[in-house]
């Protein structure tokens, strides 16, 4: 499902550095495609107040869809992803909390859904300044999305966007996803943005967007540009 509205003009960027990722080096072999809940208890084990903190989110793991040869298992918690060293751990939090995370993960060794997972040194790194936004789940705080419908969702994503000053342009919604919890599954759906001002995607990544941010869900992040792939029929 699209939303498509042309751009009126481009505005210039707007420097901000009060929330960052904290990108943390990691051994681990591997860890299920599916893992959100199990490194969210086991990051809020060791950090607990980033469960309160609401500029605080926890990235999911991710790597390469496709690498020599190997294709990204479809997801779920038993289909495996291999980590390689350069594989980061990233956590968003404001800045003045950085030294405290750091002291909170570095060299703490979690299990994750049975694997392994040794936290090296964490650097900052600032939000993105890129208009073109992507979150690999959103969930909204109103139900289900397959309740929604595609409509249903860009409908609720443009009121809630809009509370807070940030209006859709351009909008791709992806197909339902779930991620797995004691509880049950919990339905999501990819969301990506294009046209947003640099105001307004800053503001968006300190945000987030519905609800469980410490399972990776509601966290934007850079996207390729949409423009040569995606423009609207005349």
């Amino acid at each position: 499902m699209m939303y498509w509205q042309e751009d009126d003009q481009p505005e210039r960027p707007a420097p901000a550095d009060d929330v960052v990722d904290v990108l943390f080096s990691l051994r681990c072999r591997s860890i299920p495609v599916d893992h959100a809940y199990a490194l969210s208890r086991a990051i809020l084990a060791v950090a607990p107040w980033l469960a309160d903190e609401p500029e605080g989110a926890i990235h999911t793991i991710h790597v390469a869809g496709s690498q020599n040869g190997w294709e990204r298992p479809e997801h779920g918690t038993h289909a495996r992803i291999h980590l390689s060293r350069r594989t980061k751990l990233g956590i968003r939090v404001p800045k003045t909390r950085v030294d405290e995370l750091r002291r909170a993960l570095e060299d703490q060794t979690l299990d994750v859904a049975g694997a392994t997972l040794t936290i090296g040194s964490g650097k900052p790194r600032p939000m993105s300044t890129e208009t073109t936004l992507f979150a690999r789940y959103v969930v909204p705080d109103i139900g289900p999305t397959a309740d929604l419908g595609e409509d249903g969702f860009l409908d609720w994503a443009a009121t809630e966007l809009q509370r807070h000053g940030i209006r859709i342009r351009k909008a791709l919604c992806g197909k339902t996803v779930y991620l797995e919890t004691p509880d049950g599954p919990i339905e999501t759906r990819s969301l990506l943005l294009a046209g947003l001002s640099h105001d307004e995607a800053l503001l968006l990544q300190r945000r987030g967007l519905g609800a469980h941010r410490a399972m990776g869900c509601g966290i934007f992040i850079p996207h390729k540009g949409i423009d040569p792939v995606a423009k609207p029929k005349s």
